[in-house]
């Protein structure tokens, strides 16, 4: 999730993380504002001011409270955080991935949310979800997105493919027919850089869970399963026909949004929140949002794969309490609505409401898909979920490059998780 904003580069968030293990600033020691620091990725994806003018308003309603922005993309973000929790010099506020959870909350980076709950007297029943590790809250979703199917219509009428693919032999033939047009246009794009392999989460296992299927069985690995190795088949079929992006193995998430952006992939799938970029960086692109295509005679609930833009507070801060008072005002009704409208997400907060007719139409189409599937995203709050991610990529790249079979890739992959899932 991604767009390097010019005034925060990577090099200077890692200053930035580094210098805030005291968490808080001189002027609060001196009995001044205190200044929080929030890293996240939001703000990269977001129409540029509509973030810092919530922010704004939270700091004009608390004087005494400064909140000094950490704005990169999620890539940047995400490795900014990973070196932080390790040191334990965390921001105050951190933007989460529900990926990193476990393993911050194992290294004591971050804090325990139901503490701060309970001291402010916080009704965490409006919350619509919280990511908890043996009974204690880690993360609070503040904005849900689902990951739907992204399709370029004037490359599929192009193709001659009149609908949208719903099955996954539809996707194979439409993704052919795409191809098939010439240039350096491909019917998929597929992200697998090990570096940052959430190209396992949102691109892979999305073919399972859209199908009803699991990588678990009692919350143990199960990736030897029929349907784990129909997805891995399908995905493998793909890549035979020659209709996925060239640079599949080492293409980032960013890589893949910039294909579609471009038209050069007719069909991906995204987080809506890439709705606002893509649509800056090329207005005249016409595209749609559907449901995962799911295998042939499906007839079930499809699981839709989501991710959050999920907060948390550091450890080590010392303005626990300021902290959470941010927090708090996040997910309040009003600002979570308004946050939620503007990312073109959902609601962390149940009572709050997207406003429809301010967000982009593609909105209230994904919400209506939404409503018509499962959540779906197992790797929500397991223990070391990159490496997981990771260990499945490096076999799943084999398959692609004929140096091994599914079979054995899938057994492999299933050794390598029983050993971090225990």
């Amino acid at each position: 999730m991604k767009r390097v904003l010019a005034a925060v580069t990577a090099a200077a968030l890692v200053g930035l993380v580094a210098a805030c293990g005291s968490g808080g600033s001189d002027d609060a020691a001196a009995g001044g504002p205190v200044t929080l620091e929030f890293a996240q990725w939001w703000g990269a994806e977001l129409p540029a001011g509509d973030f810092d003018k919530i922010v704004n308003d939270f700091t004009a309603q608390n004087p005494n409270i400064k909140i000094k922005l950490l704005s990169a993309p999620y890539a940047s973000t995400k490795q900014q955080l990973v070196t932080g929790a390790a040191s334990k010099t965390l921001p105050d506020v951190v933007g989460l991935d529900g990926a990193w959870v476990s393993d911050f909350a194992k290294q004591g980076a971050i804090t325990d949310l139901s503490k701060l709950m309970t001291d402010a007297d916080y009704d965490s029943s409006q919350l619509a979800s919280q990511v908890q590790l043996k009974g204690k809250t880690y993360m609070i979703p503040v904005v849900n997105f689902v990951y739907p199917l992204f399709v370029n219509k004037d490359l599929l009428a192009k193709a001659g493919v009149k609908d949208v693919p719903t099955t996954r032999t539809q996707f194979l033939d439409a993704a052919k027919k795409i191809s098939a047009t010439g240039g350096n246009v491909k019917g998929w794009a597929l992200p697998l850089d090990t570096a940052v392999p959430n190209g396992i989460q949102n691109d892979v296992m999305s073919w399972l869970w859209a199908s009803g299927g699991s990588m678990l069985a009692d919350g143990k690995p199960a990736l030897t399963t029929p349907q784990v190795k129909s997805a891995v088949d399908f995905v493998k079929s793909l890549n035979d026909a020659g209709v996925i992006a060239p640079g599949a193995l080492t293409m980032k998430e960013q890589d893949k949004v910039e294909k579609f952006t471009n038209g050069q992939v007719g069909m991906v799938i995204d987080s809506l929140a890439h709705i606002n970029l893509i649509k800056k960086n090329n207005p005249k692109l016409n595209f749609t949002v559907a449901a995962l295509p799911a295998e042939d005679g499906f007839t079930g609930k499809r699981g839709i794969p989501y991710a959050s833009w999920g907060i948390g507070i550091s450890n080590s801060t010392k303005h626990k309490a300021e902290a959470f008072k941010f927090v708090q005002y996040l997910m309040s009704q009003q600002v979570n609505a308004q946050l939620s409208t503007i990312a073109n997400g959902f609601p962390g907060n149940k009572t709050a409401t997207p406003d429809f007719s301010k967000s982009d139409p593609m909105f209230k189409t994904a919400f209506d898909i939404y409503q018509q599937g499962v959540p779906a995203n197992e790797f929500t709050g397991l223990p070391k979920s990159e490496d997981l991610m990771r260990s499945f990529d490096e076999q799943l790249q084999l398959v692609l490059t004929g140096k091994s079979s599914v079979d054995d890739a899938l057994a492999k992959a299933q050794d390598a998780w029983s050993q971090v899932i225990e």
